[in-house]
């Protein structure tokens, strides 16, 4: 039987407004928030009170990734474009304009940057040239999520017309289109081994879909409100999802089996809607972000 121990190890404080925006770093200690006020912070957990402002942006910060390649820390500023942070030096070294629209998420395939955009268009930029190199029309609705297998080269992509959309990245010819959900994909996540995509949402259904075929291996209802985001620990047994209706749920992977509920009652979690989620790879620690304007920061011990 799988024993779960779950202890808040810290509530941070520093943000102003509601924070949308979670990446972690080179370094699996670090990891990096964004707000609706336009602040960018970095945090390190080995001393995590210390929260170090990056940036500050006039428009809201809905999207974070870091290119560990490069050492880079993008930020996707809304209506604007994407800002590049050289993590040694802290220091914004260039930015490039992209959209006039929201950016919902950010991810780097090797030398190129996906960038997700509230009018169904996905922006690909070259990271070394500094260039736009390819608009892709996706859907007539926001591109809500993205999520990479670099097993089979290929990138998903979650929107607002509630489907989920899988290309490759070689051609940019789509492979599969996933439809099941009745509302905006918001989470998505490629299972560590690439065996399997896990999509969530408004509608607060997990799907499980086989890489292999696209088929659904399963359909769950996950949470009350919308599922917001989902992170899988580093060996892919288990994952988070993280919700509108406060909670932040633990699962098994292969057997689409809920184990853990983690909410304000019993363990002193979040009072309002929780935006994403990540499982570092620093202690198994679990990182999540709230529109309450704090970071909690998580042990999450699971054993046979």
């Amino acid at each position: 039987m799988v024993k779960i121990q779950v202890n808040k190890l810290n509530t941070l404080r520093g943000h102003n407004h509601s924070i949308y925006a979670l990446s972690g770093g080179v370094a699996p200690h670090y990891f990096y928030t964004g707000s609706g006020d336009g602040m960018v912070v970095a945090w390190d957990l080995r001393q995590p009170k210390d929260g170090l402002l990056l940036a500050k942006l006039p428009n809201s910060v809905y999207a974070l990734t870091v290119d560990r390649k490069r050492n880079l820390l993008f930020i996707g500023q809304n209506f604007e474009g994407i800002h590049a942070i050289d993590l040694d030096s802290k220091r914004e070294v260039w930015s490039l304009k992209t959209t006039s629209n929201a950016i919902f998420d950010v991810k780097v395939i090797d030398d190129l940057l996906l960038v997700a955009t509230g009018d169904g268009v996905l922006v690909v930029v070259n990271i070394e040239e500094r260039s736009l190199v390819r608009h892709l029309k996706i859907s007539e609705k926001s591109l809500r999520v993205l999520s990479v297998d670099p097993y089979r080269k290929q990138f998903s992509v979650g929107a607002s017309d509630n489907q989920v959309k899988v290309f490759t990245w070689q051609d940019w010819k789509p492979v599969a289109r996933l439809a099941g959900h009745s509302n905006s994909v918001f989470a998505l996540g490629y299972s560590p081994d690439g065996k399997t995509l896990v999509s969530g949402g408004r509608d607060a259904l997990l799907k499980f879909w086989d890489t292999a075929d696209f088929s659904q291996q399963s359909s769950v209802a996950a949470h009350m409100y919308a599922i917001n985001y989902l992170s899988f620990r580093q060996d892919g047994r288990f994952f988070v999802t993280c919700s509108m209706d406060k909670s932040i749920k633990l699962w098994d992977t292969s057997e689409f089996r809920l184990l853990k509920v983690i909410d304000k009652a019993r363990h002193a979690g979040h009072g309002t809607s929780i935006n994403k989620i990540i499982w570092t790879a620093y202690k198994d620690q679990v990182v999540a972000i709230s529109d309450d304007r704090t970071v909690s920061v998580w042990d999450i011990h699971v054993s046979d």
